[in-house]
């Protein structure tokens, strides 16, 4: 048989070579398999108390490694044969599912000293399945969280040898089919020795180095980061609230107490716009540092924010960099007690759903800039900088052709803020600064039909200033923001933002600036904003130009979409060696700009990608551009903007 095949096999592969069509027809069939049923193991959230108080033990003295050590002993229910544990996935303000799974390692589980059996769920791998024995009250868990030791493709870092930075849901588990408000715990933390620690938990009691809080839920916990350092120091701010500071360097923490009187200001500024507060006392948690990683992150009763180890003792300095606080400190009413009703969800493995971001952000980014002017916390030109900044770049974008502002929010659960090569034609999370532009335009609308007498710190009351005191979470959807807003000033909202946000090619957003009395203008020199953070990067921002950014070395780092930098063939990555027969740098290529406004002469400029050096010519001849803000009209006293930048507070110049 095997012979009679192989007989076979030779003449047709003869055949063949002569042209000769003598071999069988290969067979028709095809297999086709059915797919296996995905099986749901993880059971749903429900709204039940879980039995018992979780203990929750960290060891978080391993600065040289940043590891932090856990034990957690979770209770359970007498008859119980298995349980199912699991770390956050989808965390409250990412937006997405983020939860750091790589860094959770050594995984153990025992009950009464005997090692159990474990396995990952194979479709929801942030859960593990465990094993109970027959007579076990609980479950010890004990593993280590080995967060990043480096920046860059490791992800953020959180300990350095002067701070860290211990988020609850990266160190602890929680069982699953419970709403996270109904699963109880008691949280302790060894720190290392002589360092301040700060948290919005109630109930610390410190013993040395060790710190336990009282009992809480699960879900305040999360929402309850810390930071400590042995660089620390409190501020007390009124109104039950308190900033917190860790710093590289003690000398970091050497601040103007005019200085710090501005985030007095800001608390107060806060309190009159939103006419309400949703938390028994509040938490800035700030880390002045260049060693751990960046963050502005909100919670209720507290927020994540880092800004450079500078910018609080060098003041004027660093007047760009501030905005982190203003921003998180308004998502206390904008975000945590007034949120989506897609976006909260019961547990952390539901997923999200991020459509209304231009609210929940874009407001935020709006009440950020506001405040912080209207504080001090940044002077107003830098503020108005951001504006022009913001309104330039949607100037010359053309993603903004093709992709809503809607569609942006989702942007979040898509890429989790990965880099992109050309993000001006696949946009990103354009909901913050553009959905800011769209909420100024609604103040300018309210301030116009009302004849000065309403604004959007009205919608702000309505909206964000209900039951006082309350920090909950009350929901909405789209149709109460419009209600809200006709409540304020009756118009056609829906009209209104469903056009500006859900719809793309809309014009620039540029309509609630000029309702303002400012208009977008482009100068040779750039802005407040754009001077003070291009000299902190030492880099170069050509993007309302040549089309292009680049860093201190003369790397391009982005590319405008069909600028004329693009179509000459600059690309991110690129670095330039000379221009215009000059080696490179930043004074050169902003002359040899200059030199080419109206006139055909290219700039000629040498650039290497990888190991090919080019010369390329780039044909723009429209100088230098920067955007600004520029009063317009004849009106001597404050306009629109003016106004809504204002000081509130009484006695406020």
């Amino acid at each position: 048989m095997v012979r009679a095949m192989h007989k076979d096999f030779l003449a047709c592969t003869a055949a063949l070579a002569l042209g000769l069509s003598l071999c069988p027809a290969a067979s028709a069939q095809r297999s086709m398999p059915q797919p296996v049923p995905i099986i749901a193991a993880v059971p749903d959230a429900v709204d039940t108390p879980y039995p018992g108080v979780i203990s929750l033990n960290v060891d978080a003295t391993d600065i040289t490694h940043a590891v932090f050590r856990v034990t957690e002993k979770v209770p359970v229910a007498a008859g119980t044969t298995s349980l199912i544990l699991q770390l956050p996935e989808w965390l409250p303000g990412n937006h997405a599912a983020t939860g750091p799974i790589e860094q959770l390692n050594d995984v153990k589980f025992y009950a009464d000293g005997k090692l159990l059996r474990w396995w990952r769920d194979p479709v929801e791998v942030y859960a593990f399945h465990i094993d109970v024995p027959a007579g076990a009250s609980e479950v010890t868990a004990k593993f280590v969280n080995t967060s990043p030791v480096q920046g860059g493709g490791e992800g953020r870092v959180t300990t350095t040898r002067e701070m860290l930075n211990l988020q609850w849901d990266a160190v602890s588990l929680y069982p699953a089919g419970h709403f996270v408000r109904q699963i109880r715990i008691k949280p302790t933390v060894l720190f290392p020795a002589g360092w301040g620690v700060a948290s919005a938990l109630d109930g610390k009691v410190q013993d040395g180095a060790r710190v336990t809080w009282g009992e809480t839920d699960y879900e305040l916990l999360v929402d309850s980061p810390v930071f400590a350092g042995v660089n620390f120091k409190r501020f007390d701010l009124g109104n039950n609230v308190a900033m917190n500071i860790v710093a590289d360097k003690a000398e970091q923490l050497a601040i103007k107490p005019e200085n710090m009187a501005v985030y007095h200001s800001l608390v107060d500024e806060a309190l009159l716009a939103f006419g309400a507060h949703h938390f028994d006392h509040y938490d800035f948690l700030l880390a002045l540092t260049d060693r751990m990683g960046g963050i502005g992150l909100e919670h209720h009763r507290s927020s994540e924010n880092s800004m450079d180890p500078n910018s609080l003792t060098k003041w004027a300095e660093y007047d760009w960099d501030r905005n982190v606080v203003a921003h998180e400190f308004s998502h206390s009413w904008d975000g945590k007690f007034r949120r989506p009703a897609k976006l909260w969800t019961p547990d952390y493995r539901t997923p999200m759903q991020d459509n209304l971001l231009w609210v929940y952000e874009g407001q935020t980014q709006f009440w950020g800039l506001v405040l912080a002017a209207r504080s001090g916390v940044q002077s107003k030109d830098v503020v108005l900088g951001e504006l022009a900044n913001y309104a330039g770049q949607f100037s010359q974008m053309p993603g903004r052709v093709w992709r809503s502002v809607e569609d942006t929010t989702h942007d979040e659960i898509m890429d989790h803020r990965r880099p992109r090569s050309f993000s001006t034609i696949s946009r990103n999370e354009d909901y913050y600064t553009e959905g800011a532009l769209i909420w100024l335009e609604a103040d300018q609308v309210i301030r116009a039909g009302t004849r000065g007498n309403k604004g959007i710190d009205d919608f702000a009351k309505a909206f964000f200033g209900i039951k006082n005191g309350d920090y909950g979470e009350v929901t909405y959807d789209f149709d109460e923001v419009v209600r809200t807003l006709n409540g304020v000033y009756p118009y056609d909202w829906a009209s209104f933002l469903h056009t500006r946000i859900m719809e793309p090619n809309q014009p620039n957003a540029i309509a609630g600036i000029e309702k303002a009395g400012y208009s977008l203008v482009f100068k040779e020199e750039p802005n407040p904003f754009d001077k003070a953070r291009m000299a902190d990067a030492k880099g170069l921002s050509l993007y309302n130009s040549l089309g292009i950014a680049i860093d201190k070395d003369g790397k391009i780092t982005s590319s405008r979409w069909d600028s004329a930098g693009f179509n000459a063939g600059l690309v991110p990555g690129g670095m330039i060696l000379a221009v215009n027969g000059l080696t490179y740098d930043a004074d050169g290529i902003k002359a040899a700009i200059t030199a080419a406004k109206g006139n055909d002469k290219p700039i000629d400029l040498v650039v290497q990608r990888g190991d090919k050096v080019m010369n390329i010519s780039v044909a723009y001849h429209d100088g230098l551009r920067w955007p600004w803000l520029e009063r317009t009209g004849s009106a001597k006293g404050p306009v629109g903007l003016d106004l809504l930048l204002a000081p509130r507070r009484p006695g406020a110049k």
